[in-house]
């Protein structure tokens, strides 16, 4: 399995904006699918973006559409969230996670490593 660390989460006010990171074990990081994923108090982990290496191609839940941008660097083996416009809503713990390079992005069950999560906290 991959090892992923996510950093970037913090606390800001609505409008703000933060950048998440994802930093990952692997040395084939470019076969994987990549994705962004959170999961707020008393509800399901949902799907936020994701990223395919093999085209380039990234896909935004609609919730986060034209606010959040899924962007990587294949040499750094890194991932990142760009947030911003955010609202109380965002607020939760996010979570970057892997899955094989052929995985539907969107969906949750295909992805097969986590990080631990790094909080956001969105304030009025």
């Amino acid at each position: 399995q991959v090892q992923l660390v996510e950093s970037g989460g913090g606390l800001v006010q609505a409008g703000g904006s933060l950048r998440l990171s994802c930093a990952a074990s692997t040395r084939s990081f470019s076969t994987y699918t990549m994705g962004w994923f959170r999961q707020a108090p008393g509800k399901e982990r949902e799907f936020v973006a994701g990223l395919r290496w093999s085209g380039g191609s990234t896909y935004l839940a609609d919730s986060v559409k034209g606010r959040f941008t899924i962007s990587g660097d294949n040499a750094k083996n890194a991932v990142y969230l760009q947030m911003n416009s955010l609202k109380v809503e965002d607020t939760a713990v996010y979570y970057c996670a892997t899955a094989p390079r052929g995985a539907t992005m969107w969906e949750r069950d295909e992805y097969d490593s986590w990080g631990q999560g790094t909080q956001v906290t969105v304030s009025s």
